[in-house]
């Protein structure tokens, strides 16, 4: 089995000297390939004149998470794509795990590994954990976080099982199946685009799997932090693209008016704060959505809808009022 590992850039040569050594260490059955989002740092110079086997590919913009890696995989031919964050430190024989998997389980179409915090090694990160489910409002959580909630790993989530989806930050999936699917969502830029392809794997028939037999720990941050608003902005335009495009036709007005009414709550909280600028985004985002209403609304033509995504109705109001901070206690 051919496995391409492929580590989207965008001016990230500082993150490239710090992981990229131990993923071509640790990698060794993969190839390895730098897709470069239109970087005007010396990233491309300093992997050519320091890893001159990492394949490079020069997409002609910075089209973001979603354009960047469709711009990429199109050009290569391996039967199973990695996508790795380039801030992501991988460990000795990540890729084992994954590839047994795809080997002895056909019809899993996407495997995610046990995703730790770099900067707090005994705990979970924020994005992906140990992976990822959603709630029947379109509001993203996974086993070791609820919102900004992280748990401690202490082998309570070490054991293989399915999940809704995978984390961006490290994604590996059947190239033939990523193409079946249609790929990444261009509109979405960056953020939540990988839940939205998940859901498309999902609902094509394919299962997502979770392994804890391979372990990376992601740094988190490295191109948008949780403070900037646009990451405020992206998260809450294209979980409302998500509820537009994946939700089942009978429940999708009540779904899409009670994320509305959720997602207004959230707004008056960030201005009750006087975080102006994340009230702004909010803002934005639901504009921007109501500009492209009907053509992510025409995308559910092309593909079946999955009935059963959730076995929670709002995580919003387990976590917030309920005060549940803990996957193990929903």
């Amino acid at each position: 089995m051919t496995i391409g590992v492929v580590i989207l850039n965008w001016n990230g040569l500082e993150l490239l000297k710090q992981f990229l050594p131990e993923i071509l260490k640790f990698s060794p059955e993969a190839t390895i390939y730098l897709a470069d989002n239109a970087s005007t740092d010396t990233s491309i110079k300093y992997t050519q004149e320091n890893f001159p086997e990492v394949q490079i590919i020069e997409n002609p913009e910075n089209g973001g998470f979603a354009k960047g890696y469709n711009d990429a995989l199109s050009q290569i031919d391996e039967e199973v794509y990695v996508l790795l964050n380039s801030d992501v430190q991988v460990t000795p024989h990540w890729l084992d795990a994954v590839t047994d998997i795809f080997k002895n389980q056909p019809k899993v179409g996407a495997v995610q590994p046990k995703i730790l915090d770099l900067k707090d090694p005994d705990c979970f990160e924020y994005a992906g954990a140990a992976g990822g489910f959603i709630d029947r409002f379109g509001y993203p959580y996974c086993r070791g976080r609820i919102f900004d909630s992280k748990e401690k790993d202490e082998g309570q989530y070490d054991d293989e099982i399915e999940i809704f989806w995978a984390s961006g930050a490290c994604l590996a999936i059947r190239s033939e199946i990523y193409k079946k699917v249609g790929g990444l969502d261009e509109d979405y830029f960056a953020h939540q685009e990988e839940i939205d392809l998940c859901w498309r794997i999902n609902a094509a028939g394919y299962k997502i799997r979770y392994t804890p037999h391979s372990v990376v720990y992601h740094l988190g941050g490295g191109t948008l932090n949780a403070m900037n608003p646009k990451k405020t902005y992206y998260n809450f335009r294209n979980s409302l693209y998500n509820i537009i495009k994946n939700i089942p036709k009978n429940d999708l007005i009540w779904v899409l008016f009670g994320r509305m009414t959720l997602d207004g709550i959230a707004g008056l909280k960030f201005l009750a704060e006087g975080k102006l600028s994340h009230f702004t985004a909010v803002l934005r985002a639901h504009f921007h959505f109501y500009g492209n209403i009907l053509s992510m609304y025409d995308k559910r033509k092309n593909t079946h809808k999955l009935e059963n995504y959730s076995t929670v109705l709002s995580i919003v109001y387990k976590h917030f009022v309920q005060g549940i901070k803990k996957f193990s206690n929903l």
